[in-house]
């Protein structure tokens, strides 16, 4: 049977604490098994549901869905390939299954019509239980003393909830940091935190014999390749064990901040990381040019790491030539006055899965990144001058930090894109 919103109930939600709350039972039912294990589902369902919210429902049209959320061409056949009316239909099921099931009926109902892509949302139900003060008639005789006493049990518990509710605020505002975190706690999956490492000197481009002249031989061929298996000493003094210091420091602050927001997580260093791990969990990549995942992931934004022999900057796809955010590598390290960061927090159209990044062009532009992500109150500056709903779009925020002896100083703000 079609499941028709009476008009009374078309104008929920109204305000932007029936939006949140709208918010947060997708996120509910996302979390559930029917949605959980599958890729296309939550995606479709949860565009449609945010583009809904921003007023917007007009583009929500088959082809549009299919370039959107499936990066079908523009042009796409869509009656040969029906990939946005088979998904929804799968949809329309899952969500009769959901609030099937027991224990939903007070939730917050949403709903995706037969033929249409808008979704509707319907409040709880209300609870048909009389109010405390109607329980509460005289009943001067000893016969009714059991029901006096369960009204005024009743009546407690009422004054006792709504000094919780005032207690925790759930209608305030939530903090920004948390808002921006929000899509990596939502997830089921225990959260990916992966972090670069230096490349292994025994291979790398430089050749490890102009720095490494006075190191037991032999380690490394005339070729840059190594002619005997790695000892413990190549392996941790050289090379690929081992993590910078700057990326170390912002691994820490990223990691607390996951944990004092209860979320799981597991540590991970980028060579030991595969394209299957990107693709089971939400991902926090930590460093940028010693981290492959973020240069692979990253290329096709907006902003993203270049380099051009000892010249590396963050290069804006609106502005190819601009080379203003850069950093000499060849320069002496005590000369370095600016280093340059990126956070990004996108929904990663290659994995299907949330990916934030804190890198920067040296390490002083990552812990300024990890910095930022992990102080409300550089979130708090942002979201001032962000769109309204910024936490629920993609993000790039390219940030500059002082460097004067060796140390950064803090994250400013150079440019923050959202869309």
């Amino acid at each position: 049977m079609e499941h028709r919103v009476p008009e009374k109930l078309k104008l929920f939600p109204s305000s932007e604490a029936d939006r949140e709350a709208v918010r947060d039972q997708l996120e509910r039912m996302l979390a559930h098994p029917l949605f959980r294990h599958s890729r296309r589902y939550p995606s479709l369902l949860r565009y449609v549901v945010e583009h809904t919210l921003r007023g917007d429902p007009t583009e929500l049209k088959e082809r549009t869905l299919g370039v959107a959320v499936f990066g079908r061409e523009p042009d796409y056949d869509n009656n040969a390939d029906p990939v946005v009316r088979t998904t929804a239909g799968e949809i329309r099921k899952r969500i009769a299954q959901y609030y099937h099931e027991g224990g939903h009926d007070s939730e917050i109902r949403i709903d995706l019509a037969a033929g249409s892509y808008v979704p509707e949302f319907l409040p709880p139900q209300p609870n048909s239980t009389p109010s405390p003060t109607t329980l509460v008639p005289a009943l001067p005789t000893a016969s009714h003393r059991p029901v006096r006493i369960l009204c005024y049990a009743v009546a407690l518990v009422a004054v006792a909830l709504i000094g919780a509710l005032f207690w925790m605020k759930p209608w305030a505002p939530r903090p920004a940091l948390d808002r921006f975190w929000r899509p990596v706690l939502a997830s089921p999956d225990t959260a990916l935190l992966c972090v670069g490492q230096r490349q292994f000197l025994g291979t790398s481009p430089e050749s490890a014999q102009q720095n490494m002249a006075d190191l037991p031989k032999p380690i490394i061929g005339s070729t840059g390749t190594s002619t005997a298996p790695p000892t413990l000493f190549t392996l941790y003094y050289l090379g690929s064990e081992n993590v910078a210091l700057h990326d170390a420091v912002t691994l820490s602050r990223l990691a607390g901040a996951l944990q004092a927001r209860g979320k799981a997580y597991q540590i991970r260093a980028q060579a030991s990381t595969s394209f299957a791990d990107l693709r089971n969990r939400p991902v926090v990549l930590v460093g940028a040019l010693d981290n492959d995942w973020t240069m692979r992931l990253m290329g096709q934004l907006r902003f993203s790491f270049e380099r051009d022999q000892s010249i590396y900057w963050i290069k804006d796809a609106k502005s190819p030539t601009d080379r203003s955010r850069s950093v000499s590598y060849s320069m002496p390290y005590r000369q370095l006055s600016q280093d340059y960061g990126l956070i990004s927090r996108v929904l990663d159209p290659t994995t299907e899965r949330m990916v934030v990044v804190a890198g920067g062009l040296t390490g002083y532009g990552t812990m300024a990144a990890g910095e930022f992500l992990a102080s409300p109150a550089y979130m708090e500056e942002l979201a001032r001058s962000a769109p309204r709903d910024w936490d629920t779009k993609n993000m790039q925020i390219v940030i500059a930090t002082k460097v004067i002896d060796g140390v950064s100083g803090p994250p400013r703000v150079l440019y923050s894109y959202f869309w």
